[in-house]
């Protein structure tokens, strides 16, 4: 498009100009008092608010693996058991399951659970004798073999 006057080119870019603001205003709905109004206000409102939520994603994902640890520690102790030595000893079992779903089956499969903490305990209880010589516990079946 060839502009042959600068009050063509200035025409043309009032569009642009609205669509920006209306794209900063349509993100400050919801804020209280001017903020949600007047543009100026609305831009450093709508900054800082991206701010914030590029944060909070990092803090989700920090505050739902403590959610799930606290979870895994008061179903650990159910069974007799510590939250660190359940989780390595079912490390040691080749057990690849994460702390999200072992938190879920705690709450929605405890049979699942409850097998699942009996294979830690016998782990832990065979696994100190078993360690001197070089075998496996008896009833535990891995993908380890050694050689």
């Amino acid at each position: 498009m060839v502009f042959l006057t600068p009050a063509l080119w200035i025409r043309t870019r009032l569009t642009d100009r609205f669509w920006r603001k209306y794209e900063v205003l349509k993100h400050a709905r919801h804020f209280r008092g001017r903020k949600n109004r007047c543009y100026s206000l609305a831009v450093r409102a709508v900054r800082r608010a991206f701010v914030y939520a590029t944060k909070a994603r990092k803090l989700k994902k920090r505050d739902m693996r403590a959610l799930w640890m606290t979870r895994l520690t008061a179903a650990a102790l159910e069974h007799g058991m510590k939250y660190h030595h359940f989780i390595s000893n079912l490390y040691k079992c080749q057990v690849e399951l994460n702390r999200k779903v072992l938190a879920d089956m705690a709450i929605y499969e405890p049979k699942t659970f409850k097998s699942l903490a009996a294979l830690a305990k016998r782990r832990g209880d065979e696994g100190l004798a078993a360690a001197h010589e070089g075998k496996e516990p008896e009833g535990i079946f891995s993908r380890f073999v050694r050689s």
